[in-house]
């Protein structure tokens, strides 16, 4: 199977789910009580990052999945900062943003994009982007169970880059 075709053939997929999703909603007594999903205005950036996704599976282009992920994550974001009200968050919640390049990046990549640098790019976007949430986190005071043993994280992080560039075959 080509890419165009299991691009479209997740993307069939997708809006299907979507259509039986949205059904329950709408017959099944007490789901959509249970969800309590508060229709706000980052659903609408949300929802704009769903649509990218689609238009990019119906229109046969995997690559589409970054900018998807990118928009939905930073409306996933604003979400939490808006029912929480912690817009100080920022501070540390941007570092998660190369994550959501990199989880678009392995999306791509599994729907026939340049399989293997997409996803070997993006699992790497994906551990720089908990790397570095967690040592500004840490940095910061928002992430606490490292304590004060948060310079092991860039210890361990120059240590990872050391080792892979003397051991990168030439």
């Amino acid at each position: 199977m080509d890419s165009r075709q299991r691009t479209r053939l997740f993307g069939g997929v997708l809006i299907l789910l979507l259509g039986v999703g949205l059904l329950i909603f709408q017959f099944v007594p007490g789901v959509r009580d249970s969800f309590q999903i508060e229709w706000s205005w980052p659903m609408i950036i949300i929802g704009v990052g769903a649509l990218l996704l689609i238009w990019g599976l119906l229109g046969g282009s995997p690559g589409m999945a970054i900018p998807a992920c990118i928009v939905g994550g930073i409306g996933c974001i604003l979400y939490y900062q808006n029912a929480t009200g912690d817009w100080t968050s920022w501070m540390v919640l941007w570092t998660l943003i190369p994550g959501f390049v990199g989880l678009g990046s392995i999306l791509a990549g599994l729907l026939g994009e340049n399989t293997r640098e997409s996803l070997r790019g993006g699992a790497n976007l994906v551990l720089i982007s908990a790397g570095l949430f967690l040592t500004i986190g840490a940095a910061t005071g928002r992430v606490r169970w490292l304590g004060s043993y948060w310079p092991l994280l860039l210890v361990g992080w120059g240590l990872v880059i050391l080792l892979r560039t003397l051991l990168r075959k030439r």
